[in-house]
């Protein structure tokens, strides 16, 4: 599995004019899912994502999880591009929907398990994403 992660000040996922899904000061992960991807990974990018110390601290860097943070999580089947040849990417390492979804929704349910307040996008649909990143401070994860 692969998510961008990105830190903060304020993010939000509209689908058809409505809002589905905002955060404030927290992190906005896009998350997408290979086609050898399983539960395990979901979990282990779950915590990566919680986990990651990327936020200031009195004593060096902290975590979403130490500051009890919010996190959006936003499905991201492009992470899986292969723009290697030519012009036009190749989406044959995305996971299917039949596949992928279950998985971004187990990345959602451990974060939740974890005690991290989850916002999401809606699986599948055409949406648009703003955010206001801090730092600015992205990085991309893999399981």
């Amino acid at each position: 599995m692969r998510a961008v992660v990105s830190r903060v000040s304020t993010a939000a996922v509209t689908v058809d004019g409505d809002v589905v899904g905002t955060i404030g000061h927290g992190l906005l992960s896009l998350v997408g899912v290979g086609r050898q991807d399983d539960a395990d990974r979901a979990v282990a990018l779950a915590r990566k994502i919680h986990e990651l110390r990327i936020f200031p601290g009195d004593s060096g860097a902290v975590s979403a999880a130490d500051l009890g943070l919010p996190v959006l999580v936003v499905s991201q089947f492009t992470l899986y591009a292969d723009t290697r040849k030519g012009r036009r990417p190749s989406w044959q390492d995305a996971a299917n929907g039949e596949l992928a979804e279950p998985l971004v929704e187990e990345v959602v349910a451990e974060l939740r398990r974890r005690g991290a307040s989850v916002a999401t996008g809606v699986f599948g649909a055409s949406m648009r994403v703003a955010s206001v990143n801090e730092g600015p401070m992205t990085l991309l994860l893999e399981t």
